[in-house]
This record gives structure tokens, sequence and C-alpha cells, in this order.
């Protein structure tokens, strides 16, 4: 390959924003100004995404109202439901989502309407709507009827009660919402980017995110999550930890959770995360998988001594939600769930000053080839 192309654009900024900064030798992430360390203290996922879409932090007025119109939007249409019902248990979560994206686009009659108003209106269309789409398609799976959605709880908390049909603890709420606050947005990475590449042809946010959606559906960007939790379980006992890792190493596989594109030390979001498992761990019947997951890392750190090699989000994001009671197959479109605030947070910036996403291909096929007919080839 010429050197002349950037293989997976690795170090080429595609655009500006004001949304995200990651340094990746210090470790640091940080949201339109704001820590992640900080946020992830003191905020909550709907104050993050007034944040993300407003790139400020909101009164107390603002912030109940986005509350309020989040709430609203929490219900399912008729179509949806019963699309959901239709096909349920012949298709994965994630491809249940992006039809159930889909099908919103197409019944909202403002979805071309590109100004800033209303895209903030899709923008929080789609972010409460999407916890509903998971809880529903995952009770119609167990052949449970959905729970509808309460308005005495917050966007995180909701979500839990909808898919257990149980109301989460304090601490169980507030893991989960930090987990959402993480998971919000990072910057320009592949689902972003394809967000952009789709909205720069000025097509609607729905179909937008629909392309992330699919995007963030490989095991190398959002499916990392449950590949991790896959691996645990798979080893299933501290002792199995050195047979299994010598078994994909030399098999070529990568164990997933670790390492990173742009993080050359400890993802700052893997360490909330852990600290946040302790907390977890310390009443949690699936505990297991959190210890075992400590044990992996330490071995890991020893086996793989002197390489730059960390733990990513990915890597604890899979037994906290574990021990929060969630299915391995919905890690990826809870990473969704979040995402969608940070994928339309960077369509609001690409529709405002908006370039077709067109670049280039360096073209090293053959030259002057003459015409055969196909009687004489």
């Amino acid at each position: 390959m010429s050197e002349a192309v950037a293989r997976g654009l690795e170090g080429v900024n595609v655009t500006a924003t004001k949304l995200c900064r990651i340094d990746g030798l210090k470790g640091e992430l940080i949201y339109s100004g704001y820590n992640i360390y900080d946020l992830a203290e003191k905020s909550t996922f709907e104050e993050v995404a007034f944040l993300l879409w407003n790139l400020r932090l909101p009164s107390k007025t603002e912030l109940a109202a986005l509350e309020k119109e989040l709430r609203a939007e929490r219900p399912l249409s008729d179509l949806n439901e019963r699309v959901l019902r239709e096909i349920v248990g012949q298709i994965r979560p994630m491809r249940a989502l992006e039809i159930a994206v889909i099908i919103a686009g197409a019944l909202d009659s403002k979805s071309s309407d590109l100004t800033n108003v209303q895209l903030k209106t899709t923008a929080a269309l789609l972010t409460a709507r999407m916890p509903t789409v998971l809880a529903t398609y995952h009770r119609l799976r167990q052949g449970l009827d959905p729970i509808a959605p309460r308005d005495d709880l917050g966007h995180s908390a909701n979500f839990l009660w909808m898919l257990t049909g149980r109301e989460p603890n304090a601490l169980e709420s507030r893991v989960f919402d930090v987990a959402m606050i993480l998971h919000a947005e990072h910057e320009m990475n592949a689902s972003t980017f394809s967000a952009l590449v789709t909205a720069s042809t000025l097509s609607d946010m729905y179909s937008a995110t629909a392309s992330a959606i699919g995007t963030l559906k490989g095991p190398l960007h959002g499916g990392a999550n449950e590949a991790v939790y896959k691996t645990v379980e798979a080893i299933g006992v501290e002792a199995n930890i050195p047979t299994h890792v010598e078994g994909m190493l030399g098999r070529g596989e990568r164990v997933m959770g670790i390492g990173h594109r742009v993080y050359k030390t400890t993802d700052p979001r893997a360490i909330i995360l852990e600290k946040l498992g302790h907390q977890l761990a310390e009443t949690s019947p699936d505990r297991k998988y959190f210890d075992l997951s400590l044990k992996l890392r330490d071995y890991l750190a020893r086996k793989l001594e002197g390489k730059p090699l960390y733990p990513n989000v990915d890597f604890f994001s899979a037994s906290v939600y574990k021990m929060l009671g969630i299915p391995s197959d919905l890690y990826t479109p809870i990473f969704a769930m979040s995402r969608i605030t940070g994928w339309t947070a960077h369509m609001l910036e690409q529709y405002a000053d908006n370039r077709l996403v067109r670049p280039n291909a360096l073209y090293e096929g053959a030259d002057n080839r003459a015409y055969v007919p196909v009687e004489k080839r």
C-alpha cells in the first residue's frame, strides 16, 4: 500500500469539533471543556445530553424541560411495537434497534427539516425512544409483556425498570447512569464518522443514526464489550486464564477490551467503571465475572509486559452490565442507546456547516488495457 494512503484514516483530521477532546497519552477525555471524571462524579446523563447538544451545562429550568421532553417521547408508536412483535426472536437486538430507528424516521413528517431547532427535537426523540425499543424487544423475546415507562424515574433508572420489571436501587441507578455518561461521546470514532458521512449528503438524522448503528455493530467497535463477556464466560475460573489466553494468542485472536487506537495508557472510562464495579460487586451474586476480569487484566499485564496495552471502556463495562442483570447481547445496543447523544451532537455541527464528505482513493490498478470481445476471451 502506498505511503500516500492513510489506512483507516489514522491520524487524519476529518473535521473540527467543539464536542470532545481526547489526549491519548495522558488518558484525558473532555466533553466540551468538562473532564469525564467530574461529569461521572457530579452530572447526570440528561445533563450531559444537554451539554453535548448545546455546548454548555443547562440551568435548572432547562434541565427540567429536557427531562420532561424525554419522558414524553419514551412510549413507542403502535407501528414500532407491532413490528417488534413480528420480528422478535428472528433477529438480534442491534438489528431490531436499527429497524426501529428507520420506522421512527418514516413516521416523522418533519424528518427532512434540518433546522437546528427541529434537529434537537429529533435528537431528544431518538434518545428517549431507544431504551424503550430495547427493553420492549427483550421482554417480548422472553414471552413477557412490555413494561411501560415511568415518569417518576430518570432516563437510566427507567431503562432498568422497563428491562427487568424491578426498580433499581440507588447504587444500580447511579452506576448505569455513569456508564451512559461514559459512552455518550468519544470524538471521531467509526460510528460517528459513518453518521457524518450520511448527514453530509443532507440525508435526515434518522438515516444517519441507522448508519451509525450499523457501524457500531461490528466487533471491532461497539461489539467489543459483548466479546469481553464471552471471553470471561468461556474462561470460567481463574485457573483457566493462562490456557485460554495462550490459546487465543496462538490462534492469532485479539483479547477484546485491551488496547485502544487512541489511548496509549489506561482509558479513563475503564478506571471509572472499575471503581463502580467494586461497589456493585459488594452485593452482586454475579461478582465472579468482575473478579475474573480483574484477574484477567492482571495476567495480561504480566504476560504482555513491556507492550502498551491497557484496559479500555469495554473491558469493565461487560462485567458491570452483567452485575446489573443485563443480557450480554444488549451490551452493544446499550452502547448505541448512550452514544446517540454524541452522534446527534456531531450531526448538529455537520448540518450547521455542511460539506459533502467525498474523499479520494489512490488508484493502483492496471492501465491501458485493450477491450477484448467476449467471444475472443
